[in-house]
């Protein structure tokens, strides 16, 4: 990146010409910031992270640059999207690997994200090149030592310990510990007894047990069709790191079921609140999207972060909500909406709870998710539960606002009201007072954005999710006690066929259908 320095005039400007020149460069510096007039040093550029370590396998692959100028300082505003330039490629030029490499996500604030996923096993390794205008950038090339698994390997770590040390997983999970404190002991007998009559008629329930690192299940109740969320991910996680065995009882529906504070039975669920006390695993949403990234999904964790719309300078000043009619605060959003346009932009863009009401209210047009980073503020109103688009809202660059909710998903509790999100009361009373808050105090508003922005982007990288389910299953099997089984009705579920790609699982090569083929 080049930046013009001034330079000495011959002749005084006029004293008018001179304040037209000023106001303008005011205007371009607010309106067009730029990243910082020293340049990109590609030498003092940082790179990092899990996707330069070929054991740290994952569906989709990836680590971060820092783009850093000559005086060894991190730039914070972006230096343009097409700043940098990747290459992946195996480092034996006889292994035809797919492998998809989009261009890097420019996140906005001088740091980049690199995201790859690998269509069959590198044995040899990979290089991976990162330039700026053509120059090598930090210690570019890195080569990566194979073999590097692809995500259909079930090729599991066997010793937990040095897993974990290689996702770098945190030391514990607040929520947690928070959750198995009324589970000391998990009696695997009395669960079998109580469980069924208690909650298979509530919507969907999954029997599941992990034995020898193989998922059986067995389906109770009406809506099950949810459990293809639960199966792929533990089937994920044990082709990564050998579980331990546990039996266990999952709900695949909306609502969290333990409402008993004496006695209760642990059941998971992807939503808790603060009358239950079910196990919160991370929502079929984010699990679903950080299996299907850069593949079967377009709004995942890691693209929004290269998608949050305009500078916060350059953005809407008011407050944005489209969503479905699944909570009836969520209609007197749009009634504020109506009132006060000036403040907030917010429609119902699907009817299925108060269809009755659509008439009066309206139906708005779909915006695409990216879109909403268009406006300064988020308003994020529960569903049916806690809304699951949060953890994406987080990670865009825009102010969240966020309702007070009995509902949380499995990260919410790292996360501070005032802090990283502005609270608004349950029935949206104040929103107005917060929105114009933060119009009156843009600077304090920007900065609880970021520092929202800033925790979410490590509480949420797909690394972490898998640490979090291995580590609801460890604490939960050491507290179970009995035997746990693979019941006569249950079924294996298998891991999927993968019938082009190669896996090497300690020196032994073999094809995901188990068939044993010698290269």
């Amino acid at each position: 990146m080049v930046c013009e320095r001034s330079v000495d005039l011959v002749k005084p400007f006029d004293k008018g010409l001179l304040c037209r020149f000023i106001v303008l460069g005011v205007f371009i510096s607010i309106n067009f910031p730029v990243s910082d007039c020293e340049g990109i040093n590609s030498e003092r550029c940082l790179v990092w992270g899990p996707g330069l370590n070929p054991d740290t396998v994952l569906p989709v692959r990836y680590f971060f640059i820092q783009a850093v100028n000559s005086k060894g300082e991190n730039l914070t505003l972006s230096p343009g999207k097409d700043t940098f330039k990747v290459k992946i490629s195996p480092l034996d030029k006889q292994e035809h690997i797919r492998i998809h490499v989009p261009p890097p996500l420019d996140r906005g604030d001088g740091s980049f994200l690199v995201r790859y996923r690998l269509y069959g096993t590198v044995l040899k390794g990979l290089e991976v090149e990162v330039l700026h205008q053509d120059a090598a950038v930090a210690k570019s090339p890195y080569v990566i030592q194979g073999p590097a698994y692809h995500e259909y390997c079930d090729c599991p770590e066997p010793n937990a310990s040095v897993w974990q040390s290689i996702m770098q997983c945190p030391a514990e999970e607040p929520q947690i510990l928070a959750d198995f404190k009324t589970f000391p002991t998990i009696d695997l007998q009395r669960l079998r007894q109580e469980a069924p009559p208690r909650f298979a008629n509530r919507g969907g329930l999954i029997h599941y047990a992990i034995i020898n690192n193989k998922l059986y299940r067995r389906t109770l109740g009406k809506y099950t069709d949810f459990k293809m969320f639960s199966d792929e991910m533990l089937l994920s996680l044990t082709r990564k790191v050998r579980v331990p065995d546990v039996e266990f009882y999952l709900n695949v529906g909306d609502w969290p079921l333990e409402t008993r504070r004496a006695d209760a039975v642990p059941v998971l669920s992807w939503c808790g609140s603060t009358d239950t006390r079910d196990i919160v695993l991370p929502t079929y949403e984010v699990t679903h999207s950080t299996l299907e990234t850069m593949r079967g999904v377009t709004n995942d964790l890691l693209s929004v972060q290269g998608n949050t719309g305009p500078p916060w300078i350059n953005k809407t000043d008011r407050a944005f909500f489209r969503g479905r009619d699944s909570r009836e605060e969520r209609l007197h959003l749009v009634s504020l909406s109506k009132k006060n346009p000036e403040m907030l932009d917010a429609g119902i863009t699907g009817w299925f709870f108060f269809r009755d009401r659509e008439k009066h209210v309206g139906k708005a047009p779909l915006v695409g998710f990216f879109d909403f980073f268009k406006y300064k503020y988020q308003v994020n109103v529960d569903g049916t539960v806690a809304a699951y688009r949060f953890p994406y809202l987080m990670l865009g660059n825009s102010l969240v606002l966020k309702q007070d909710s009995q509902y949380y998903e499995y990260f919410y509790s790292q996360l501070k009201a005032g802090t990283h999100y502005i609270p608004v009361r349950r029935n949206l009373s104040d929103l107005l007072e917060k929105i114009k808050w933060a119009k009156e105090n843009d600077a304090e508003a920007h900065k609880i954005a970021r520092a929202g922005q800033t925790v979410v982007r490590e509480l949420l990288q797909p690394s972490r999710l898998y640490c979090y389910y291995y580590r609801v299953m460890h604490m939960y099997s050491e507290r179970q006690t009995g035997q746990p089984t693979q019941h006569a009705d249950m079924e294996l579920v298998p891991q999927p066929d993968d019938h082009t790609a190669v896996c090497t699982c300690e020196g032994k090569i073999h094809k995901e259908t188990n068939m044993k083929d010698e290269l």
